[in-house]
């Protein structure tokens, strides 16, 4: 039986692309200024398309930390100081209207309603993670949540999963990971939990399909996929 769900938070609770494809925009053009060809070489290293505001399936921003960020744009613009940039980064990022997956407050209602820990785990740090939480309304339905910054390492290493379990006392197989990356499964599967992957982020089924349990459409199926599987 499931006792508990940690989840991704980007591409996970939050559609990926439109809520980061945004960001990006912003992000580089405050950086580049009106230096065409440092905004283009910057969107690059990203992988980031700017004529659609895409990411590409390959890009570090998906899954990697704003440190791995951070340092694959001074790569580009070695003169700039990386901890203004992180804090700047993380300003950015705290301030982001995030556009939900599926609409959270019922959602989680629901889940708790259901006896279900709920926990999350996201390589982006803890302070915009909470911040996006709370402006979303679903911060106090988390008996956990983890960054990369939060003291448990970052995905796909399984710490910040570890942390949960430790923190709720459920077993890592009364768990799921939820997620839309192979970080996530990757962290999930070496954690004991059963893994979940949504597709609500830049990777495909055929990507996800072979680290995970299932592949859901949305985090909206979980319900009804844990319930016909006898998992709840």
């Amino acid at each position: 039986m499931i006792k508990g769900i940690i989840f991704d938070k980007d591409g996970t609770l939050f559609d990926f692309n439109a809520t980061w494809g945004a960001w990006a925009q912003a992000m580089l053009q405050a950086e580049a200024g009106d230096d065409a060809a440092l905004f283009a070489a910057l969107a690059e290293v990203l992988g980031f398309d700017p004529l659609t505001e895409r990411f590409l399936p390959e890009s570090v921003v998906i899954a990697g930390t704003v440190d791995t960020v951070a340092d694959h744009l001074l790569s580009v613009i070695p003169q700039m100081s990386k901890p203004d940039l992180i804090a700047r980064m993380n300003a950015g990022a705290a301030q982001l209207a995030q556009v939900e997956a599926v609409p959270l407050i019922p959602y989680f209602k629901g889940l708790r309603a259901l006896g279900l820990r709920l926990g999350i785990a996201t390589n982006d740090a803890e302070g915009p993670a909470r911040a996006h939480l709370r402006r979303a309304g679903v911060i106090d339905d988390f008996d956990f949540i983890a960054g990369y910054d939060s003291g448990h390492g970052a995905k796909p290493e399984s710490g910040q999963l570890l942390g949960f379990v430790a923190q709720t006392g459920i077993a890592p197989g009364e768990c799921a990971m939820v997620g839309d990356s192979l970080h996530d499964l990757v962290a999930g599967r070496a954690a004991g939990m059963l893994t979940i992957g949504v597709l609500t982020g830049p990777a495909r089924r055929p990507e996800l399909a072979p680290h995970a349990d299932v592949v859901l459409d949305t985090i909206a199926a979980i319900p009804d996929w844990l319930a016909a599987e006898n998992l709840i």
